[in-house]
């Protein structure tokens, strides 16, 4: 469904906000979607009308889960992944006879209905040629303050592997540096990164091409976690359910959707320096600090008559892409069942841990040893290597009921037996960890146990740590909790969800989390660098920079307390940055200390 069609969906459906008065693209767009983001259901959609350039805004398109369904479809994300499923049975199940196999007939029929289909004409993206490309044209958004300038935040960034020619569709971040010039944040880990290092030994230009808008199933598929050399074009005419239609370039040897509503072509100089891109205020609720990125060079641009920009806002949690990523779990937990963990019956990954940072895993058990096993598969596939705390139980508990989970893991839990640590890698944006991109992770098995696990006993003899128990402020008779956490004077650890979302983001499980007679302790608090910690007698100096937290300005929230009525879009909702700016710690990006 393009976007102009969406929007008249969710107008049908009372779920979207039209702003016809101005709204300046720098910080005002932001704060306001930021205060209906974090309402009720993820508040509506909003389309600001008048942004000072040609072109609406529309924001918080997928800001709920109704319309995080709309958007891909489907009433309940859960029946794609029942598609995926039958789909796979109907291959992989025993054919007996001639008929058996004729039977899946129909299911190739309809895979080859998906795949992408190539025109030479032009396609309404190209319906408006702009003779000099200006990237300032576009009404791209400035989120926080202290962000390095104004960036694209839903490009779908196409490039190309050059050895195999296998195209990859990813959604990398994009500072504008000038009319023609924009910074690509894509980390180590990201396949664009890995066609980018290719051309660089190769020493030849990287054609890159930006889409915005189009179908809506465009936009999570770029987000999709599909394994390298699977087109997410094929994903997207599966979401869809007919092909998608590629037209070419005009500049660039690539194809894009014929409905997308902007094309930015150009190209990246692997020989070129790198460029300081960032600071910007992320998923992660935190700022992620300036690092050096590739120049995206612009050759054309060109967009639909009536063209929508879509954007989202970033920040502390919860945010528009809060709900992307429950479309994710839902969908991509029967591909992990089928062919990574078959013991999973439900997995929960709560807005709280930002993607990554916390997954609560439901399994089927029948062996001793099973969750660890679980841990170690889920830690080895695709996305999943990035999680740092698991929670693994089994039996009659609903894991997205936190009341019962955590009754379910003080009934089961031995903290000396059932908690394991390990390191491995981490999301780049993870800014706890002693290395980037590299750190410790904790999974706590809360399953029922079987005798042979029971059995087990890693209490420990460490003459140093009974020292420390009996010489520290923890008092282990008034400790009546399993899981201890210590945190920073200024967190409000009466507000569950925001000690929640702290704790995943400031801890290195391996370096801050300590055994003591029976309880586990967490040290959840701030580090900055040069911080020097000595925690049951282990020494250690954070030697990295750490970011601040991202919340709106006091100036920017005035100007929209001040412009709420004149906009007429419904009652005054407070700014959410009123409440966290006790957190704020520094007047910039990087908390120093």
């Amino acid at each position: 469904m393009i976007l102009s069609d969406f929007i008249k969906l969710l107008e049908s459906k009372n779920d979207i906000v039209r702003i016809k008065e101005f709204v300046d693209p720098v910080l005002e767009i932001a704060e306001i979607t930021d205060r209906f983001s974090k309402s009720k259901n993820g508040g509506k959609a909003l389309l600001f009308e008048n942004t000072g350039t040609d072109f609406p805004v529309l924001t918080n398109a997928f800001g709920s889960y109704a319309r995080m369904c709309s958007a891909l479809g489907v009433n309940d994300l859960n029946k794609i992944a029942d598609e995926i499923n039958k789909l796979f049975l109907n291959f992989t199940s025993p054919k007996k006879n001639f008929w058996d196999k004729m039977s899946v007939l129909p299911a190739l029929k309809r895979i080859a209905d998906w795949m992408p289909r190539y025109r030479q004409t032009k396609g309404k993206c190209q319906e408006v040629i702009m003779q000099t490309p200006d990237l300032n044209c576009l009404p791209v958004l400035k989120c926080h303050p202290f962000d390095g300038g104004r960036f694209i935040t839903l490009p779908m960034v196409h490039t190309i592997n050059p050895n195999t020619e296998i195209r990859n569709l990813g959604m990398y971040r994009m500072q504008i540096f000038g009319s023609k010039t924009a910074g690509l944040h894509w980390h180590r880990h990201k396949t664009g990164a890995a066609h980018f290092e290719m051309c660089k030994r190769q020493n030849c230009i990287m054609p890159v091409v930006v889409t915005l808008g189009g179908d809506t199933v465009y936009t999570y598929s770029a987000t999709a976690p599909l394994p390298d050399g699977i087109d997410e074009y094929i994903f997207a005419g599966f979401l869809r359910k007919k092909g998608v239609e590629m037209v070419k370039c005009i500049t660039q040897p690539m194809y894009v959707p014929s409905d997308v509503d902007f094309v930015i072509e150009g190209y990246v100089n692997p020989q070129e320096p790198l460029r300081t891109e960032g600071p910007f205020g992320d998923h992660t609720g935190f700022y992620s600090l300036e690092d050096l990125f590739p120049a995206f060079h612009v050759t054309c641009i060109t967009h639909k008559k009536n063209a929508i920009y879509p954007a989202t806002v970033t920040g502390i949690p919860p945010q528009e892409d809060a709900c992307i990523a429950k479309a994710t779990e839902r969908i991509f937990i029967e591909p992990v069942r089928l062919a990574v963990v078959p013991e999973i019956e439900d997995m929960n990954m709560p807005v709280e841990g930002v993607f990554h940072n916390i997954a609560i895993v439901k399994i089927k058990k029948t062996y001793a040893g099973q969750a660890i096993k679980t841990a170690n598969a889920l830690w080895g596939a695709g996305q999943m290597m990035f999680n740092k705390i698991m929670i693994i139980v089994n039996g009659n508990v609903d894991i997205n009921n936190y009341a019962e989970l955590t009754d379910k893991i003080n009934a089961n839990i031995n903290i000396e037996s059932d908690v394991y640590f390990t390191k491995g890698p981490l999301d780049i944006l993870d800014h706890a960890a002693q290395s980037s991109g590299f750190g410790g992770k904790i999974c706590i098995d809360a399953t029922e146990k079987y005798v042979e696990e029971k059995l087990m006993d890693n209490k420990s003899t460490n003459q140093k740590l009974y020292e420390f128990i009996n010489k520290s402020k923890f008092d282990k008779n008034n400790i009546k909790a399993k899981i201890t956490v210590v945190m920073d004077d200024f967190a409000d650890t009466g507000n569950i969800s925001q000690a929640v979302w702290l704790l995943g983001n400031n801890i290195d499980a391996v370096r801050d989390c300590l055994i003591i007679d029976g309880n586990l302790i967490v040290d959840a608090c701030m580090k900055h660098k040069n911080h020097k910690t000595i925690f049951a007698n282990r020494e250690f100096v954070f030697n990295r920079r750490c970011p601040d937290i991202a919340c709106s300005s006091a100036e920017t929230i005035k100007i929209i307390d001040k412009k709420w009525e004149t906009l007429n879009i419904g009652e005054f909702i407070l700014s959410p940055s009123e409440n966290i700016k006790n957190l704020v710690l520094s007047k910039s990006a990087e908390f120093t200390g």
